[in-house]
């Protein structure tokens, strides 16, 4: 798989972590245990795409 390949599937998970994220902050019973998690697995894809796109 070449990097470009790589960063733009990683771009595309952090995306959908965002819209996740977003669409359960807006519901009334939310587990903020599980979007706490999704903010650090999107914090962590943001770190690789970081260090990826600067190699």
């Amino acid at each position: 798989m070449a990097l470009s390949t790589h960063i733009q599937q990683l771009k595309q998970k952090h995306e959908n972590l965002s819209e996740t994220v977003a669409r359960l902050q807006r519901m009334p019973a939310v587990d903020d245990l599980q979007i706490a998690a999704m903010k650090k697995e999107k914090l962590k894809l943001k770190e690789e795409i970081s260090r990826l796109g600067s190699a």
